[in-house]
């Protein structure tokens, strides 16, 4: 073992240490299950927005998106970031504080499947069932995206057994989740957000730098392209630039088509249910954007330029000639900062792939515990269990499903950038249009919603396993479909739905009323 493998691993264990002790420092802080799944609704604006953000920035912005740029993916990197950025806006910018507001007045919920549930009056808990299900079904899959990366990375830098940095990954995600809930998840999301941040505007400004500034490097990977379509570095490495090369119109509005999964995605928005006050949420919100401007310029730089960087290092990734290391281009940040920096440094900045795949993983797996826990097992299965069991029960829920998303892992051929598209689709689709319905509009109902909910998750599903080769239109983003559909079925079943709950109405009024 090297010395400077030796630095890498101790950046590492420092790090990943941290995060566990933040772990066993929020234990005390969990005394219900409010605690645990939401913070006491205690949670100041900054870590509220980083975690937001970091939570929503997975594995797939530090390994998924500069891989695609590094293979010229960046036009679809582009428009996929300013979907992005235009979606998460607006959510923070029409939505979290109405959703704040609606939780707190309809039964204090704390998960989004109770919230559902409370909003609707939903005595069949059919909306609990039907969301616990897309909730776990699409969380796991999530998760195992995460832990690729975490897998990926200890295999780029320390050529380590893949399953074993699967293993290390799912250790370390499982075990601050498990005992410090909402607070250590927020903390820790705070800490790798942080981390993240500061990696990329770093190493972006290096790179420039290091190619002789801007236009040289603008020219520099102009030529590793025309040199890699003409099948230089090998023919799978042409194929994928040549893929890259051609960008229609259905692939703009499908990249653009991302910001709609921010109104859906249970790890996000739950984060504008835990914040302290409505006041602190404009300030949340510009922390949270300008955080998230960063680092997709960051992502950009670094996985575009990379190509230009690594190749003046002899490194090109792909499938490469001889003489060239051979790897994964998903892999282009974690080779880039163990070129770039002393060991000891690419090891902490390093951990910012590990910090996104967690800071993803554990709210994830929060989210899809507390759902089963609060909205299947004490709202159906058990309702006479204790606060403890509850917690129990999450706890175990967050194993289970770790463990699930653990099998789905162990392909070393995942890729990062389509498992989260997937399950991306599948939350935007789903829970977003219900979430807007239910905040702006009176008129939806218990029917509606549960129309609008099963539409819009099995589309997702069923086009998603559709080739666009059956048919161009198969080539679109799944969100759009799935959207679009689950929207249109709430309202009309809304609209023919004539037993009209006037409680619900008389509610929804009441929280309309309310003052920001």
């Amino acid at each position: 073992m090297t010395l400077a493998t030796v630095a890498k691993l101790i950046a590492f264990a420092l790090y990943l240490g941290m995060m566990v002790y933040v772990g066993f420092r929020s234990v005390k802080k969990n005394n219900s299950s409010s605690d645990f799944f939401l913070g006491g609704r205690k949670v100041g604006p900054w870590v509220t927005a980083l975690s937001a953000e970091a939570s929503d920035s997975s594995a797939w912005l530090l390994m998924g998106l500069p891989g695609l740029c590094y293979l010229g993916g960046f036009r679809e990197t582009f428009w996929t970031a300013i979907g992005l950025l235009a979606g998460t806006y607006l959510a923070w910018l029409f939505i979290a504080k109405p959703l704040r507001k609606c939780s707190i007045t309809f039964g204090d919920s704390i998960t989004i499947p109770e919230f559902l549930t409370n909003r609707f009056k939903d005595k069949t808990h059919l909306l609990s069932v039907i969301s616990v299900i897309f909730i776990v079904f699409f969380f796991t899959i999530y998760t195992a995206s995460g832990l690729v990366a975490c897998a990926k990375l200890f295999e780029s830098v320390f050529g380590l057994n893949y399953y074993a940095g699967l293993v290390i990954g799912l250790i370390v995600i499982l075990s601050y989740t498990i005992l410090g809930g909402y607070i250590a998840v927020c903390t820790t999301d705070f800490i790798q957000g942080t981390l993240i941040f500061v990696a990329f505007i770093i190493s972006a400004v290096i790179a420039i730098i290091s190619l002789g500034g801007f236009s040289d490097s603008v020219e520099s990977v102009k030529t590793f392209m025309v040199r890699a379509q003409s099948g230089e570095f090998g023919e799978v490495l042409k194929s994928k630039f040549l893929a890259n090369k051609y960008y229609s119109g259905v692939f703009i509005v499908s990249a653009l088509a991302w910001g709609l999964g921010y109104f859906g995605m249970p790890h996000i928005i739950v984060r504008f249910m835990g914040i302290r006050s409505n006041a602190e949420i404009k300030k949340a919100r510009r922390i949270g954007i300008s955080w998230m401007l960063i680092a997709y310029i960051g992502t950009f730089i670094i996985g575009t330029l990379g190509t230009s960087y690594l190749y003046k290092h002899g490194i090109i990734l792909g499938d490469a000639v001889a003489g060239f290391a051979t790897g994964d281009a998903e892999t282009v940040f974690s080779v880039t900062m163990s070129k770039m920096y002393p060991a000891f440094i690419a090891g902490i900045f390093l951990c910012a792939i590990l910090a996104a795949s967690m800071s993803t993983a554990d709210s994830q797996l929060l989210v899809a515990s507390s759902a089963f826990s609060r909205d299947i097992f004490k709202n159906i299965l058990c309702k006479k269990a204790s606060e403890k069991t509850v917690l129990n029960v999450s706890r175990l829920t967050v194993l289970v499903i770790a463990a699930v998303g653990f099998i789905l892992a162990l392909n070393p051929k995942s890729s990062i950038f389509n498992l989260v598209s997937y399950a991306w689709a599948g939350f935007g689709a789903t829970f977003g249009p219900l979430i807007l319905l239910a905040l702006f509009w009176k008129g939806i109902t218990n029917k509606g919603a549960i129309a609008g909910l099963l539409l819009g998750g099995i589309t997702v599903v069923v086009w998603h396993g559709i080739s666009p080769d059956v048919h161009w239109i198969f080539g679109i983003y799944e969100i759009i479909p799935g959207f679009i559909l689950n929207l249109a079925a709430a309202v009309i079943v809304s609209l023919l739905d004539k037993n009209k709950n006037p409680e619900v109405i008389a509610e929804f009024e009441r929280y309309k009323a309310l003052d920001d």
